[in-house]
């Protein structure tokens, strides 16, 4: 840990470590003036604000010797090297036309600055059209790359996460159309900058609908698994979907929103009161398969694939839920 002024800082929050230029009016002002040449070296940590939202904060250390400070500077940047988990190269997909237009805007502003901060680098493409993304992560070089980011709403996320599914299977030659085929788990992140009308995947995962708390998160490495499930129709594959899945009314307003994208996020409070006024009633059946031998349960002790603990509630708190529901415990 590296010791602020208030703080420990854990060097898992550190975002990176730099030389300080100390001009002329620095040297000469405060206690530090009775150094004859000193040398500094800043420390651009993570600092947790409220309601989930992070920022970058800086603390600067000074020292009488420059062998001195040069030490401490590759010590913490060793010590940065370590954390593995931490990506290198991202390629980034921008979509300029989400939410109100400022994709762009926000990716360099408020994004870039951090990455290049953090030594990340990066290959930027600017979306032209609707499946650009998805059609360029199969043709690009993905294995370069430490995760792919997507700027933009749900449907710049769902355009990439197809796309890298879709490569995965391709490139391990699985059917995406055989409901039945075991599908090759995708082993590289997507990281979600929010710049469109609705963030639902990134306020979910994260916490907050936030470009700068979401830069950080992925500067940091941090990773979140979602369960990914697909549709079928007639052995044909439709598409693949996380967080949720709508029909009917969600479904209309969904699809009457999309011929008004000209509106903004105020579309959707549009389509939704001109669905609500039709009176629309929908039937239908919701058919599914069981999965069968399962590694594990939510709430077991054991480790699922992703190596996290889901459940953290004790054998004996377990034991009680348990008897309470008439389950027996396997």
């Amino acid at each position: 840990c590296v010791y602020t002024e208030n703080c420990f800082v854990p060097t898992s929050e550190i975002i990176a470590v730099e030389e300080t230029e100390l001009n002329k009016k620095q040297r000469n002002t405060g206690k530090w003036q009775k150094m004859a040449k000193p040398h500094a070296f800043t420390v651009y940590y993570v600092k947790k604000a409220r309601n989930h939202r992070w920022r970058c904060s800086d603390v600067t250390f000074w020292c009488v010797d420059e062998h001195l400070c040069n030490q401490w500077i590759q010590a913490l940047k060793e010590l940065l090297d370590m954390q593995k988990c931490r990506p290198k190269q991202l390629l980034v997909y921008i979509n300029p036309s989400g939410g109100k237009r400022q994709g762009k805007r926000i990716y360099e502003q408020k994004v870039a600055p951090l990455f290049s901060l953090a030594s990340i680098s990066t290959d930027v493409v600017v979306t032209e059209h609707a499946n650009h993304a998805k059609d360029n992560l199969f043709e690009v070089n993905i294995n370069k790359y430490d995760g792919v980011v997507c700027v933009g709403g749900d449907g710049m996320f769902s355009e990439v996460m197809h796309g890298l599914i879709g490569r995965m299977q391709k490139d391990s030659g699985i059917d995406q159309n055989n409901p039945k085929a075991p599908l090759v788990q995708c082993n590289i992140r997507i990281g979600i900058i929010p710049a469109g009308s609705t963030d639902c995947i990134c306020y979910s995962t994260v916490g907050v609908s936030d470009p700068v708390t979401s830069a950080l998160h992925i500067i940091l490495g941090d990773c979140q698994p979602l369960d990914v499930s697909s549709i079928h129709h007639n052995n044909t594959f439709l598409k693949y979907y996380v967080s949720l899945l709508g029909y009917g009314f969600y479904g209309d307003i969904l699809k009457d929103s999309e011929k008004k994208r000209w509106m903004g996020p105020m579309r959707y409070d549009y389509s939704g009161f001109k669905t609500f006024l039709s009176h629309h009633y929908y039937e239908g059946t919701i058919s599914f398969q069981p999965a069968k031998h399962t590694r594990g349960s939510p709430r077991d002790k054991h480790r699922c694939r992703t190596g996290c603990y889901i459940c953290k509630r004790s054998e004996q708190e377990l034991a009680e839920q348990q008897k309470e529901s008439g389950l027996k415990h396997e």
